[in-house]
């Protein structure tokens, strides 16, 4: 595994360390400041006329980024989590023979050190710290990248991600600000009220959601397990139980397969609140919108690759509007299954004959719609057959209260006013069963448990599920999922691929 001869080298300098009484993995860090807060606290030596003060002593480690080694001084630049920072190491300043036999020899580009010193500006102006006393905390065995040119390629960025974040801020900034959105995600709710539960990860019936589980298989019970795919019937649950406003931020895991906005695993926020319809969710979303915008400092003209997307400009359209409006489908075709076949298959697109009416409807969104949707568009009132799970308008039964919200051609949200009738909840597991014995292997299971939970009264409700992901791809204006996503699933790797990945 250590076989390169740079990773040889630097091993031979970690045992020059041990020789001369240096522990290359120090645990004694003395750090009383980051570069962050010593930038801002000292940025009045500027102003003065010495341009240092060597009353004031800061101690700050990191890890060396820039070694500049000179005669009897050198300049290194160290980063921490908060930011670079200059350091003027001089010969004289350090415990003799230190700087010549263990600084010049034996300390590198990648080491993590430690410095003590003061604030001085140089002669051309940068604030730095003047050590007077340096150690190493951590010597790193593997060179890094060279660092003009960082990590090119993609793959070895998201297998290697941890090398991805030392070599780029911008990669940290991203997931910071990913921090942050789930923070004030979850400090939004709970300042409306809503209290944060956690339910189970593993079910016995893949439900909430139509998509493809994943199969794990419990031995104390003998009893197959799903990883869930999405927690709204337990949730719903507990509306039936009398909580009235609930969330939770946790994972979802779908076993299909992986583009720029899919990944096995992600993470969403799913609330239900009780007396309210699918039209409060509408007005929350905007607030909550406003609120992220609001505390990420954010302009509401937002920039997204060749796009920019207006959150001022929210907008609602009906589902079969679109097709038509947004999606130029001829309006007499869009009520009429043949023609709707017809017209897909004149376009080059596949549709299964026994595909019903609402579905084909949802293909023509899908193919037509979706990706024009680039301001924030609520697509309303889908047909019943796609939304198993949403309540019957009371004054079209064909169509649900039920919404989507689409921003720069991605789905980004999905809400509806619950069905909260046990019996039609039954047809609706039965239809989809039907669904299943036709091939659709996405179709929803039955959940005879949750029926019976309705069957006690669950009070009107609204709930609604948003893709934290790709929320904040939206947010830092990535275009790719794997890079909101720390550790994204990644194909596994032959040896001959691996060792080409450690040449590179």
């Amino acid at each position: 595994m250590f076989s390169n001869k740079f990773i040889q080298q630097r091993i031979e300098k970690a045992n020059v360390l041990r020789e001369a009484g240096i522990n290359p993995y120090a645990n004694n860090a003395q750090r009383n400041t980051t570069v962050e807060k010593f930038l801002n606290v000292n940025s009045d030596i500027e102003q003065t006329e010495e341009k240092r003060d060597e009353n004031r002593k800061y101690t700050l480690s990191g890890r060396i980024k820039l070694l500049r080694i000179m005669g009897k001084a050198s300049f290194v630049k160290i980063e921490d989590e908060s930011g670079m920072l200059q350091i003027y190491v001089a010969r004289d300043n350090l415990p003799e023979g230190f700087y010549n036999t263990i600084f010049k020899k034996n300390i590198e580009v990648g080491d993590i050190i430690e410095v003590e010193g003061y604030p001085f500006v140089t002669g051309k102006g940068e604030l730095s710290l003047h050590a007077n006393d340096l150690k190493i905390l951590t010597k790193a065995i593997s060179p890094l990248p060279e660092k003009f040119h960082g990590i090119t390629d993609k793959e070895i960025r998201y297998r290697k991600r941890y090398l991805d974040l030392i070599m780029n801020s911008e990669v940290r900034k991203t997931f910071q600000t990913r921090s942050r959105v789930i923070s004030l995600t979850r400090r939004f709710f709970e300042d409306k009220g809503f209290l944060e539960v956690e339910t189970p990860m593993m079910h016995p019936i893949a439900g909430g959601a139509n998509a493809k589980p994943f199969v794990t298989h419990h031995n104390a019970l003998d009893v197959d397990r799903y990883l869930r795919i999405a927690p709204e019937l337990y949730l719903k649950r507990l509306i039936v139980g009398g909580f009235e406003a609930v969330f939770e931020i946790n994972r979802n895991f779908r076993n299909e397969g992986m583009d720029a906005t899919h990944n096995p695993e992600f993470t969403s926020i799913e609330f239900y609140w009780a007396y309210k319809t699918y039209k409060d969710l509408i007005a929350i979303t905007k607030e909550y919108f406003q609120y992220l915008f609001e505390h990420l400092d954010l302009p509401t003209i937002l920039p997204y690759g060749d796009m920019e997307v207006n959150f001022d400009n929210f907008q609602e359209i009906p589902l079969i509007e679109s097709l038509t409006t947004v999606g130029g489908v001829p309006a007499e075709i869009v009520n009429d299954k043949e023609k709707i076949l017809a017209y897909l298959k004149e376009n080059n697109l596949e549709a299964k004959e026994e595909m019903n009416l609402g579905q084909l409807q949802g293909e023509l969104f899908d193919e037509f719609v979706e990706e024009k949707l680039i301001d924030p568009t609520f697509i309303t009132e889908y047909p019943v057959e796609i939304s198993p799970l949403a309540r019957r308008s009371d004054e079209n039964p064909a169509i649900t209260e039920r919404f989507e919200l689409f921003i720069a051609g991605r789905e980004i949200a999905n809400a509806f006013s619950e069905l909260n009738d046990p019996l039609d909840q039954l047809e609706r597991f039965k239809g989809q069963m039907d669904a299943k014995e036709c091939g659709d292997d996405e179709a929803h299971a039955m959940d005879t448990d949750f029926v019976e939970a309705l069957s006690y009264g669950m009070a009107p409700t609204a709930g609604q599920g948003i893709g934290i992901d790709r929320l904040v791809m939206l947010l830092t204006n990535e275009h790719s999922i794997r890079d909101v996503l720390l550790f994204p699933a990644m194909k596994p790797l032959t040896q001959e691929v691996c060792e080409d990945e450690e040449e590179k």
